[in-house]
């Protein structure tokens, strides 16, 4: 999501860190890295996937670019970023995403190593077989054509069953709950919603090894940026069984808009979660990650 210049104003003159809201029921803080790039092109990054040992990460940014990095850790946490390689993303045409249609928001990566990314906008997902290749437009159904400019498809998820899922980040029905679509392969459906609450927007999401559908939400307002994560146990036409993980408080992390969900050496469940700092100097690209409790992490691999 790109921020208009009221809000780039508040940013600058409210934006200070202040200390993350945790409990002992809740994700566990592991680190927070900065990380900059010599590259002209690098901020606004809004979707984010890890390899399954944390080490491999593939990341968009609202410019319609695609890069892939390798992390180093020193120890557990994030110690280095280096960037491989990276692309504008084309469209159907061939032609690099520009303008509008460049508003690349929500990414998923197939097994086979096909991605997926969520468009704001131009509201659509496409499918790329490889990063350099041309778009493959999924239909348009109605409802995601309707979506307003800047409120769509900010989330995209991959289940195992190979199913994409796509959250809009302000468009909520008539209960205020956050309506999830959901492509098969040969169509769409919207087979469930999901409880809003408490004022905060879906930005990304994710499918942990657990088997849980994983919400990233952001709240904002003068004094600054909110993150939640809540989990789902998804079952064929609904949700249910949610778990709030993670709530902190204002200005604890800059803009998180993207999350991979893994599972790290020890076997707990690792959330890592990257923020977009709209090419504005007064915020930061950081990689945020927490980890769930061992006993909750533990518990679940053994369901």
């Amino acid at each position: 999501m790109r921020l208009g210049p009221a809000l780039q104003l508040i940013l600058t003159l409210g934006f200070a860190p202040l200390t993350a809201l945790a409990d002992d029921a809740g994700a566990v803080l592991v680190g927070v890295f900065e990380w900059e790039a010599p590259q002209g092109w690098f901020g606004g990054l809004s979707g984010l996937e890890l390899s399954e040992d944390g080490t491999a990460l593939t990341a968009i940014t609202d410019r319609g670019r695609i890069l892939f990095a390798r992390i180093s850790r020193d120890e557990e946490r994030i110690s280095g970023v280096e960037i491989l390689r990276s692309n504008h993303l084309r469209l159907q045409n061939g032609r690099s995403l520009i303008g509008l249609t460049a508003d690349s928001e929500g990414l998923a990566i197939a097994p086979d190593g096909t991605i997926f990314v969520s468009f704001e906008h131009v509201h659509r997902v496409a499918r790329y077989p490889e990063a350099t290749a041309t778009a493959e437009g999924l239909p348009r159904p109605p409802a995601l054509r309707a979506l307003r400019g800047n409120a769509g498809l900010e989330a995209l998820a991959m289940d195992a069953m190979g199913r994409l899922y796509t959250l809009p980040e302000k468009a909520f029905d008539d209960q205020g709950r956050i309506p999830v679509y959901r492509w098969d392969g040969a169509a769409w459906s919207m087979p469930f919603a999901l409880p809003g609450m408490g004022g905060f927007l879906p930005v990304g999401a994710d499918f942990g090894p657990d088997g849980r559908l994983y919400l990233l939400e952001r709240d904002f307002n003068l004094f600054g940026f909110r993150s939640r994560v809540r989990s789902w146990q998804i079952i064929e036409d609904g949700a249910g069984d949610e778990k709030l993980h993670l709530e902190t408080e204002r200005r604890t992390h800059d803009n998180l808009e993207g999350i991979s969900v893994w599972r790290d050496a020890i076997g707990r469940i690792r959330l890592t979660m990257v923020s977009d700092d709209n090419f504005m100097v007064f915020q930061r690209s950081e990689l945020v990650e927490y980890a769930l409790p061992e006993r909750l992490a533990q518990s679940r691999a053994s369901r």
